[in-house]
């Protein structure tokens, strides 16, 4: 494996485009990601993970399938544990409950049928019951930036798997934001479609008239790449519902809250003014601006778990309780019990039925041809503060998601500009189960999608050179993606430059520009919004900084380079001729 080299974050379109040039092979990619999980095992993202030997069966199977014919070839993919997969156990996060199917999720055999690799089983909060990824006895998953904060539940071994390079896409569940706010805690996409517009034959239920499958993925179109293969009508399915794929379109309007939001946790400053950075991005696209009150999802979003709709966990999952004591986490068994509460009776669940009816047509008016937009969520804990207070701070983190599925809107959670270094920030745009289109225009057109008719203004970005630990593959690419930074392309330097090996630990490499002599170094370009690139200079220790790097075609731009007094005792590296093939 040393003369292949892999992206950090897969991509559908880098295997695919790898596979063509046959630079790589989809046996190449399994053995980097069960190299990769390996490595990264303390951070409990797995509950079965990759192994060659259960990989194996679907690599040898794309020998006979045409990949012109089969849309997602040779894409290794995980899916949460709650999800089937034929002849792996199946635990939702509890090892008592564990089953192994016979066949696989309805979902999960659409992508092997589209040529999809399944690579493993995520970690999970324990049968759906959490949206902070501690709730787990297979470990609390790790964020994928900072190993102290959550990762987001409960799909979060999958979100991880995904930002760690583990698997190009992941399927997860959403039945209150679990599809969503791990997307947004690790800087991803997490499509949530219209409630039955992929099948959910096959999955562990936490609320089955709520519950939908959803996918992680790097960006907006490897997800829509996935939504295609999966999406469609099951005639085995109580659940499904027939939904065309979604056609981008622009909204006739962005409905965004009028009212103060409320931010939370020790992060909450820094949320907040991501918040106002994301709005004056959406004020910037040539789309209408409303500003609306919110409080009818806020009162959707009570019903959920405030009211005799947290009976259906129990009616799913109260007989399992009652039958195994001790077998589910203290706190997961507190949730599920709050379902068979006296006070909840049939009046009381239709009372609150015929509630949602009336917010349903409320925001189906306020939602018409119309997106809303919010934070993806209102701040983030550390993964202490969740142990210290599992209740009050769970329910923080479903603040802005809870109204979703009880409204029938399907979302799309979508990074922004970073909250700090390494603390990813992410709106959600919702719209009507019928509107996927427009969900999709909106988010295209504030990602920057060329390909969609709506005017944005492009937020002032700068070139950055990397040549050491920040490029692509090593340990703080994160800080470049945290900053909202993308790669460009690799490039060399001009032959001006000294490399030096710094005695750190790790050890870094140093660039000084020469007055005369010195050798053409290899880097990369990435390219970083503005306003996250102040911080991310400031964050550089010492003696490295940020100067002009020259380019080999004259250019100049901003890149790291290294203070000539720490330059001058440390070992010259430069006939290396760059960081990734010095010994």
């Amino acid at each position: 494996m040393a003369d292949k080299h892999f992206p950090r974050a897969l991509s559908i379109r880098w295997l695919r485009d790898a596979y063509l040039k046959h630079e790589v092979s989809p046996e190449d990619t399994v053995r980097e990601i069960v190299n990769r999980a390996e490595a990264d095992a303390g951070m409990n993202i797995w509950i079965t993970p990759p192994r060659m030997e259960r990989i194996r069966p679907y690599l040898d199977r794309l020998a006979s399938l045409d990949p012109a014919g089969a849309p997602l070839w040779g894409i290794p993919f995980a899916m949460k544990d709650n999800i089937d997969w034929a002849g792996v156990p199946t635990t939702a996060g509890c090892p008592d409950f564990q089953y192994v199917p016979t066949e696989h999720a309805a979902v999960v055999a659409r992508l092997i049928a589209a040529g999809a690799i399944p690579v493993g089983k995520t970690n999970m909060d324990q049968f759906a019951t959490g949206l902070v990824g501690t709730r787990s006895p297979y470990g609390e998953t790790h964020n994928a930036l900072r190993g102290d904060l959550i990762s987001g539940g409960s799909s979060s071994g999958s979100a991880v798997a995904v930002a760690r390079g583990h698997a190009a896409f992941a399927l997860g569940t959403d039945t209150a934001g679990s599809g969503r706010v791990p997307a947004a805690l690790n800087g991803l996409v997490g499509f949530k479609p219209s409630l039955g517009a992929w099948p959910t034959k096959g999955v562990v239920h936490a609320c089955a008239s709520l519950d939908c499958v959803t996918v992680f993925t790097h960006d907006l179109a490897d997800a829509l790449e996935v939504d295609r293969a999966a999406r469609g009508i099951d005639d085995f399915d109580p659940w499904s519902k027939s939904f065309l794929p979604p056609t981008a379109a622009i909204p006739a309007k962005l409905c965004l809250p009028k009212e103060q939001l409320h931010f939370f946790g020790p992060y909450a400053k820094e949320y907040g003014r991501a918040w106002q950075t994301a709005v004056e991005r959406l004020n910037r696209l040539d789309i209408e601006i409303e500003y609306v009150d919110i409080r009818l999802f806020s009162q959707a979003a009570s019903l959920l778990y405030g009211g005799p709709f947290v009976e259906e966990r129990w009616a799913g999952l109260g007989g399992f309780i009652d039958a195994h004591p001790g077998s589910a986490l203290p706190v997961t068994e507190q949730i599920l019990r709050s379902g068979a509460a006296e006070q909840y009776d049939a009046a009381s669940l239709f009372k609150a039925m015929h509630t949602l009816q009336m917010l349903k047509l409320e925001s189906g008016k306020l939602l018409k041809d119309a997106v809303l937009v919010l934070p993806t969520a209102g701040g983030t804990w550390s993964r202490d503060q969740v142990r210290a207070n599992p209740v009050q701070t769970n329910n923080e983190m479903g603040r802005y998601t809870n109204h979703c599925n009880l409204l029938d809107l399907c979302a799309v959670a979508v990074p922004s500009d970073a909250a700090a270094i390494g603390l990813p920030f992410g709106i959600t745009l919702f719209a009507l189960a019928e509107n996927e289109g427009l969900l999709c225009g909106a988010a295209k057109a504030f990602l920057g999608d060329p390909g969609v008719h709506a005017t944005a203004v492009s937020r002032p970005n700068t070139l950055v050179a990397v040549c050491g630990l920040h490029m692509r593959g090593y340990p703080l690419e994160k800080q470049m993606r945290a900053c909202g930074a993308r790669f460009v392309r690799e490039d060399r330097t001009a032959a001006k430059y000294r490399m030096v090996r710094l005695p750190t630990t790790p050890s870094k490499p140093g660039l000084v520009k020469r007055p005369q002599g010195g050798s053409a170094i290899g880097l990369e370009v990435w390219e970083m919004p503005m306003e996250a690139f102040g911080l991310f200079v400031a964050s550089i220790p010492a003696p490295l900084c940020i100067g002009k790097v020259e380019l080999r075609d004259g250019t100049e731009i901003p890149g790291f380079v290294c203070e000539d007094y720490a330059a001058a005792e440390a070992e010259d590296i430069t006939a290396f001729g760059g960081w990734r093939t010095a010994k």
